[in-house]
């Protein structure tokens, strides 16, 4: 049975998600482990979990005038099409809900950009590259 749990940097599945997002994100094109982890003090950390393995994960960082960035989204690949996004998707929505917040971006990589429509967020403004790769803004209101 998979779980999603919220996380500080000091919990021990913390070590797990730093290397499910360095193996799915940034190796395969070519960053460097750990190289996307600045706004990881600041942020609320969700992870989800199947026998004692993180085996998705995401963060959520806080910005000004009530919004927050949805990042670093990454499930084993083994694992995916198996509804643990939406499962994080959902945990990480229900949360920002609590915290008052009032929309979540995203950078949504091309592929991924099904996904997050189908969790109810949408496209804005003109698509972009991040670290070399085709991306579009999207966001959902709270």
């Amino acid at each position: 049975m998979i779980a999603v749990e919220q996380i500080e940097m000091s919990h021990p599945f913390y070590k797990q998600e730093q290397d499910l997002r360095n193996r799915i994100l940034l190796r395969p094109i070519g960053l460097p482990d750990h190289g996307w982890e600045m706004d990881d003090h600041k942020a609320w950390h969700f992870v989800a979990v199947e026998k004692d393995a993180v085996v998705g994960c995401v963060i959520l960082v806080p910005l000004a005038d009530r919004g927050a960035q949805l990042k670093q989204m990454a499930v084993e690949t083994g694992n995916q099409s198996r509804g643990i996004g939406r499962m994080l998707v959902e945990a990480l929505l229900t949360f920002a809900k609590t915290q008052r917040l009032q929309e979540i971006i995203c950078h949504a990589r091309d592929t991924a950009i099904p996904f997050y429509l189908k969790s109810g967020f949408e496209i804005y403004g003109e698509p972009f590259l991040e670290v070399s790769v085709p991306h579009h803004h999207m966001r959902i209101p709270l």
